[in-house]
């Protein structure tokens, strides 16, 4: 089942694939010790030591979606290679996007109809910036944002270190929640209060792949007015650092997307 070319557009522009990731359940790392008096400073440093330092990612994904009225769930395989290129294909290759640095390309078998362009475009016509590494971030359970670039006030919410920014940001409010057992994202809350939008990120445990540390379950909530979609994601049997390629080719004869304002 494909998901709606006007999901697909709004979960991306708030930084969220619209396609669900399923990961085979590994060892489920345990909670961490909260230190009270570790500085803002500390916190975002070991953030970044943490950070999942791979080469390639593949598995499959599960995704449940829901706009308050009716809901799809869709399995896809999943290939990554880090800072170059993500890849999602839907069962049989009836939906398949390629992401890279500067392209954002997808098509559905389905309504034959396929979109080629790039984050400056979406973007634009989006609202809210939007680039790779963000995405990428995302589904790695690292910070949206640089955290090296701002000054923070740090706090401990429910077991976890919360910061937020000294400065307010000029058109965003964000706060970050950092668990303590790998320093990385618990949640993250972008939000755009004059336009009413809301981007939450929820992550549900995370698990060890040999050595690497992955998110198992990603929630994500995205709300625009009176509009809530959520986004469930679950990974499955996930494999690091393996040969792979990306095989993507637009079919002859698709109707190409041209984003209008109508589109939202």
């Amino acid at each position: 089942m494909a998901l709606p070319l006007r999901i697909v557009l709004r979960l991306m522009a708030l930084v969220v694939l619209s396609l669900s990731l399923s990961c085979k359940s590994n060892k489920v790392l345990a909670d961490g010790k909260v230190d009270g008096n570790l500085s803002a400073k500390a916190i975002v440093k070991n953030h970044y030591a943490n950070t999942t330092d791979f080469n390639t990612l593949s598995g499959k994904m599960r995704i449940d979606y829901s706009d308050g009225e009716s809901t799809q769930g869709v399995s896809v395989s999943l290939r990554m290679e880090k800072d170059k290129a993500i890849w999602m294909s839907a069962p049989l290759g009836m939906v398949k996007a390629y992401i890279t640095p500067g392209r954002v390309t997808f098509y559905n078998k389905l309504q034959n109809e396929y979109f080629d362009g790039d984050f400056a475009y979406l973007s634009k016509f989006l609202g809210t910036e939007l680039d790779f590494e963000q995405v990428q971030n995302l589904l790695m359970g690292q910070a949206l944002f640089n955290l090296k670039e701002a000054k923070y006030d740090a706090t401990v919410v429910n077991g976890d270190y919360q910061l937020k920014p000294k400065k307010a940001m000029e058109l965003f409010k964000v706060v970050f929640q950092i668990e303590p057992k790998n320093f990385k994202m618990a949640s993250q809350q972008l939000s755009q209060p004059l336009k009413k939008r809301l981007l939450q990120v929820n992550y549900t445990d995370y698990q060890k792949i040999g050595k690497y540390i992955l998110p198992q379950r990603i929630a994500v909530a995205a709300i625009e007015g009176a509009d809530r979609n959520t986004v469930d994601i679950e990974y499955r049997n996930i494999e690091f650092d393996q040969p792979m390629n990306f095989p993507y080719k637009i079919p002859k004869g698709f109707k190409e997307i041209t984003l209008t304002d109508d589109a939202r």
